[in-house]
């Protein structure tokens, strides 16, 4: 099947975020627009205007009808995700880096960068039910630390506020007074800038990705280390399988560091982990395992996100061709044995994202292959 190819943006893209439902996909980027897509076919259904600067996260409600965007014009705004609609503007100080949404959507976290004497800060908002009753009030404020804050998620239950950046460490924070419970040491913990951060389903653990060439598996509850996943290049981008015990890490030298034309320079590629998760009286164990990756980047990865199906997940790089941006979604065709690893040797453009779909098996080969894999096995082919 031939790769869909998605124009849209016309700068690089930094941020992908799939509706709970998987139907919708939703993408950031440096030229102001959020756009949102079909998930299914690459069909563009439109943009939301009103940003001045590059747009860096965003995060849908559960109902899928607020959109809510971080953004260097030091704004975080809610908007209408059917109509387009601007219903809100959070305005601050210093620029707006990460945002999510709190379990039942009635609080949303946001972090500004450190701007100015401005330190970085954790701002926790009410969103109000009805939009014309939204304020700007924050309900908490924490100054965070030295350095931007790159990724700020909530915890399980609500309760906690998990934040990382540009200091390398990782930080549980308490929700309702901003006191800190946890934070990473150096010794278990990442060495330079984190990147990017997931966390599971269940909110029970999450994933980080550093500039030190390293993923970590966390604890969400006690920040307790369970696996690192090392690998040859700097790590941008995480995401956890909703529905498979797989993880996936992208990243790669970046672009401008690269002196030859070669993908293979840079290391452009995703890599795929298998953790095996084995619970017994409460002890959870992370089996290490790299089971294949998708090449044909020709540029760093910058984000990737699986559809909350589990079987489809999208990345993100930038290329400068013809100074455009584009979108790519490229289908898994087949799930079969592999013992050297799944790849892909596709073209890549500019702010592309490669779209692959793990579907073709019938259910019992599928649940043979992927949820069990014997020693040696890739979990999947690329033809």
């Amino acid at each position: 099947m031939r790769p869909i190819l998605m124009k849209g943006h016309e700068r690089p893209l930094t941020f992908l975020k799939y509706n709970r439902e998987g139907d919708l996909l939703f993408s950031c980027a440096k030229d102001h627009t959020p756009t949102v897509w079909f998930a299914d076919n690459g069909e563009r259904l439109g943009t939301y205007r009103g940003h001045n600067g590059a747009v860096w996260c965003c995060d849908v409600s559960r109902d899928s009808m607020r959109l809510i965007t971080g953004s260097a014009d030091q704004s975080a705004k809610l908007w209408n995700v059917q109509t387009g609609a601007q219903l809100f503007s959070f305005n601050f100080d210093s620029p707006a880096r990460a945002v999510d949404f709190a379990v039942g959507d009635k609080l949303a976290v946001i972090t500004t960068d450190p701007f100015m004497e401005l330190p970085s800060s954790i701002h926790v908002k009410r969103i109000a039910r009805d939009p014309s009753e939204q304020t700007g009030e924050s309900v908490l404020t924490i100054k965070g630390p030295q350095g931007r804050i790159n990724k700020a998620v909530w915890g399980p239950l609500n309760r906690t506020i998990i934040s990382a950046g540009e200091d390398a460490v990782v930080r549980i924070w308490d929700s309702e007074t901003g006191k800190l419970l946890e934070e990473s040491d150096k010794e278990t913990g990442h060495q330079k800038t984190i990147t990017s951060l997931s966390k599971s389903e269940d909110s029970s653990h999450f994933l980080t990705g550093s500039l030190d060439k390293s993923a970590k598996l966390w604890d969400a509850r006690s920040l307790t280390l369970i696996k690192a996943y090392v690998t040859e290049r700097p790590v941008n981008a995480v995401a956890m399988s909703p529905l498979l015990d797989h993880v996936v890490i992208g990243g790669g030298q970046d672009a401008s560091h690269v002196t030859t034309t070669d993908r293979r320079a840079g290391k452009f590629e995703a890599k795929f982990f298998h953790k095996a998760r084995y619970l017994f009286f409460m002890f959870l164990y992370i089996l290490q395992e790299e089971i294949g990756g998708v090449k044909g980047h020709f540029g760093p990865i910058n984000a990737l996100a699986f559809n909350p199906d589990g079987r489809r997940f999208v990345s993100v790089t930038c290329v400068k061709m013809r100074g455009s941006g584009c979108i790519t979604l490229t289908p898994i065709i087949s799930l079969s044995r592999c013992s050297s690893g799944p790849y892909y040797d596709g073209e890549f453009l500019c702010g592309l994202v490669t779209y692959n779909d793990i579907r073709d098996q019938p259910d019992d080969e599928q649940h043979r292959n992927v949820n069990h894999p014997l020693p040696g096995e890739s979990f999947a082919s690329l033809k």
